[in-house]
């Protein structure tokens, strides 16, 4: 009966053994045990999720105006000539160029979401690897590579139309053409509404980056157990 009970003990200690081992293999699973299934429906949730939300938070009355990282001012070189303005009382004039130009902004990015959501859709599984496994802003690239050509485009007439309410407009571009062809000013920064459709750009990537960087931090914080697998297998 003793024997029984001896060979009963070693048993246990044998199977809670055994199950540790298997326990912590599981633990230890990592990037290279997830499938291209898991790879890519973690990736798109997470890229889809960072695009929404950065298009929700600029898309909105302030999302640019109110947000000093995103704020668009007058470009450098013409910032003298809104000091001038606002020293002879053109006060309220100047600050109607910056909020129309914001507000442009703000208008301009929600087109931005069905080309973001359409380069997540269209995502290669080597593509997928490559940001899973790259750096802390590889989807923010990504993004930055497959739409900024379709994105200024949207962007573009929705930022004319809405500084062309606004008189000084037209006469920021006149000042900075000439400005342009003296090597005064950038030839970027020419063009007012390609300036803020550029800004409009640096802005909405810089928010997805900011989201990206977010849900690689802390993959449990979204709620997605999707996420929690993909990104947390990272640390394995």
């Amino acid at each position: 009966m003793a024997h029984d009970s001896k060979v009963f003990k070693a048993f246990n200690i044998l199977w809670i053994v055994c199950a540790l081992l298997f326990c912590a293999q599981a633990s230890a699973v990592g990037i290279n045990d997830l499938t291209s299934k898991d790879t890519a429906s973690g990736l798109k949730e997470a890229l889809t999720r960072g695009a929404e939300l950065a298009v929700g938070q600029l898309g909105k009355p302030n999302g640019f105006l109110g947000d000093a990282r995103v704020k668009i001012p007058l470009p450098e070189s013409a910032r003298a000539a809104e000091k001038l303005m606002r020293t002879f009382g053109m006060k309220q004039q100047a600050d109607e160029l910056i909020e129309t130009i914001n507000r442009a902004a703000e208008m301009a990015v929600v087109e931005a979401k069905p080309i973001l959501i359409g380069a997540v859709k269209s995502m290669s599984f080597t593509d997928a690897r490559g940001i899973l496994t790259g750096g802390e802003d590889s989807a923010t690239q990504y993004f930055k590579r497959t739409t900024s050509g379709a994105i200024g485009a949207r962007f573009l007439p929705i930022v004319k139309k809405s500084t062309a309410k606004v008189n000084l407009a037209g006469q920021y571009n006149q000042y900075a053409g000439q400005a342009a062809k003296l090597g005064l000013l950038n030839r970027e920064d020419a063009d007012l509404d390609s300036y803020v459709t550029q800004k409009a750009m640096d802005g909405l990537f810089l928010m997805i980056a900011e989201q990206e960087k977010a849900i690689r931090k802390d993959p449990i914080g979204t709620g997605s157990s999707m996420l929690q697998k993909v990104f947390g297998a990272l640390g394995k």
